[in-house]
């Protein structure tokens, strides 16, 4: 009892941070929810918000893009960051230099890296369109064309994941057991079969946590939108995001309690699909 007392102690203002920052404010979301948008003569209608959300077309236009967001950035993502990473790992010459590389534009402000990619992404004088021009091909308006405007955000977001992931699977692969690589090379075991049977099998823990990660961030995207776009979902909201069309019922239109019913399925929609991504991979994993 004493031993819990002591540990209760010492948790009790990290559990009082918890609670201010995060289960209060959440507490007073799924509240809002059932409250009529006005925030100051607020009275509760029930189920009006979360049905007026759910039969909102914009809102389905939202979570598609979101979920089409997600399934895009994390699986390519992380692939692009194992295969960097394992080269990385046996480039041990300048392996540091190259890991600060691409480690710094994780820790650059998301605002700052989209007015970049802004620039880059420009019709007229942007260099991405300038290198396309040396092949002859014609400039691409990322920016303003709708029907482009989610691939956009998708190669921002892939590009954005690529120095957290790198880092983390670089830590990986120097904590994996070298005695399985000695015994595979007398076998005569190959790079790839090394790679496939000893070196992702130790960085399943590692792969896990990095895809639960990285796929609550994507669910959560708006700075990428608002920075990119110039505080705009794109041409005719073609951009719009789970987050953004959060945004634009709270502060835009100021329809407050759909926008906190709109949150509160949003942190449902996340939480699900959580749970069953960690069930199937805890089943991978014992495999």
């Amino acid at each position: 009892m004493r031993k819990s007392l002591k540990a209760w102690f010492l948790l009790s203002p990290a559990l009082i941070i918890i609670i201010l920052f995060n289960l209060l404010p959440l507490a007073r979301t799924v509240f809002l929810s059932f409250q009529s948008s006005s925030l100051n003569n607020s009275h509760f209608i029930g189920l009006e918000n979360y049905i007026t959300v759910l039969t909102d077309s914009r809102f389905h236009q939202a979570i598609y893009n979101t979920a089409i967001y997600a399934l895009a950035v994390v699986p390519i993502g992380l692939i692009i960051s194992l295969i960097i990473a394992a080269i990385l790992y046996d480039f041990k010459k300048f392996q540091v230099v190259f890991e600060v590389i691409f480690f710094m534009p994780y820790i650059i402000s998301t605002v700052a890296k989209g007015s970049i990619f802004r620039l880059l992404l420009n019709e007229d004088y942007g260099i991405i369109n300038n290198i396309l021009g040396w092949f002859n091909i014609m400039p691409i308006n990322f920016l303003d064309d709708p029907e482009i405007a989610l691939l956009t955000i998708i190669i921002f977001g892939i590009w954005s994941s690529l120095g957290f992931n790198i880092v983390i699977l670089l830590s990986g692969l120097r904590n994996l057991n070298s005695q399985y690589y000695k015994m595979a090379s007398v076998c005569g075991a190959n790079k790839f079969q090394q790679f496939w049977l000893i070196t992702l099998p130790q960085l399943l823990p590692i792969i896990t946590f990095l895809l639960t990660v990285n796929c609550i961030n994507s669910f959560r995207i708006y700075t990428e939108v608002y920075t990119i776009f110039n505080g705009k979902a794109g041409i005719g909201y073609s951009a719009i995001t789970a987050v953004y069309y959060i945004y634009d019922k709270f502060y835009v239109v100021n329809r407050y309690g759909e926008g906190m019913a709109a949150a509160v399925i949003l942190f449902m929609l996340i939480l699900i699909f959580t749970i069953i991504q960690n069930l199937i991979l805890r089943k991978l994993t014992r495999r």
